[in-house]
């Protein structure tokens, strides 16, 4: 009996094509699966809204650096904004008056200017005459570790360096003023 010898044709173009089309969905479907993981992730990290404030150093547009870790033993207000957020442009002046009011008394505000461009966000600031410290978050490090979930958002950190409160999206003056005078009552 001879054994028969069954040669496989080479593959096609078709073929060879159908394959590298397979490898390709299966890329993007890992990928896709992968950013859904993080997003997961993140949605259940939720806000960051106690606990340590993380560290950052910001490269102001005026010029220097302002460090977070340097303003321990003062009440900070971290403000997250973009030129081209609408609540943020309406409620900059009033921010503007509460930083005059309460720059005296121990209380720095700074502000982190969040997936704007340079010439969008020195000219908001000079619209609205913005004299608190300010600088852009460059790649978003600083906004991704507070987790912040857009703009306008608050932290409000005590003199040990703990996030006490976040406001996010606009609200009333009182509700800010209520925060810097809890936090200003503590004893150092």
């Amino acid at each position: 009996m001879i054994d028969e010898v069954v040669a496989t044709p080479p593959a096609t173009a078709g073929q060879k094509k159908s394959l590298w089309q397979r490898w390709l969905v299966w890329g993007f479907l890992l990928a896709f699966l992968a950013l859904l993981g993080w997003g997961l992730y993140r949605a259940q990290a939720g806000q960051l809204d106690h606990g340590p404030a993380p560290d950052f150093t910001l490269e102001l547009f005026e010029g220097g650096t302002f460090r977070l870790s340097e303003q321990r033993g003062k009440v900070v207000m971290v403000d997250f904004w973009a030129s081209w957020c609408i609540p943020c442009r309406q409620e900059a002046s009033m921010l503007e008056a509460l930083w005059q009011a309460y720059r005296g008394r121990g209380v720095v505000f700074v502000g982190v200017a969040y997936a704007d461009t340079e010439p969008a966000a020195r000219a908001f600031l000079e619209e609205f005459g913005i004299t608190y410290p300010n600088g852009p978050d460059l790649g978003t490090r600083i906004s991704n570790s507070y987790r912040m979930q857009g703009v306008p958002e608050k932290f409000f950190i005590d003199r040990q360096g703990q996030i006490r409160a976040v406001i996010i999206g606009p609200t009333g003056e009182s509700e800010y003023h209520q925060q810097l005078e809890v936090l200003l009552a503590e004893p150092d």
